[in-house]
């Protein structure tokens, strides 16, 4: 919380996904005042319903993936149904776009870090969200396998200025399938 200073900022617009949600609630409640506007997508509170099922979840996709020979993101953020699918195929072709100075995923080493810290956020002690009072915006899609649906609802339900949107027949990567209709949505609430 210290760097949005350091970096010359006085207050921020956050956007979380999956783990940096849990990220960005905790920075939004430790410290209120250096945050204007949060965006949660595909995340869950302290303590929410399945986030500690998190690896339980990815493991068998992701080896299904492997089996497959299909990013294992297709199974693990998409339905499964036709449209999924569909979707799931326009994501990762779009994502094979940018040809230089992409990302590099992540090590096994820092990919089970990333599942023991998910599960730990899963376990803890709910957290207040009704301190956060800033503007929110919660987004996932309807049928989200790795982090509940119904944690959406509930930081929606949780936080007071929250706005929800549920994107239909779409999973953990419902913002990635409905990226024509999130990226507007999410640039007119930061504007506001």
């Amino acid at each position: 919380m210290d760097m949005i200073g350091k970096l010359g900022f006085g207050t921020v617009e956050l956007m979380g996904f999956l783990l940096g949600g849990f990220v960005a609630q905790d920075i939004a409640l430790k410290a209120p005042g250096r945050v204007r506007k949060l965006i949660l997508t595909g995340t869950g509170p302290a303590g929410g319903a399945g986030i500690e099922r998190v690896g339980a979840v990815s493991w068998p996709l992701i080896l299904k993936g492997m089996l497959t020979l299909r990013d294992p993101k297709t199974y693990l953020f998409f339905t499964s149904t036709p449209n999924g699918r569909r979707a799931a195929n326009d994501f990762l072709a779009r994502l094979k776009e940018r040809k230089l100075d992409r990302d590099k995923g992540p090590t096994p080493r820092a990919f089970l870090r990333q599942l023991a810290a998910i599960k730990a956020w899963g376990r803890q002690a709910p957290q207040d969200l009704g301190r956060i009072r800033i503007p929110v915006l919660v987004a996932n899609g309807d049928n989200d396998i790795m982090v509940p649906t119904s944690n959406s609802r509930d930081l929606a339900r949780r936080i007071p200025n929250a706005d929800l949107v549920i994107y239909e027949d779409a999973g953990h990567g419902g913002i990635f399938q409905y990226h024509a209709e999130f990226v507007p949505k999410a640039l007119a609430f930061l504007a506001a």
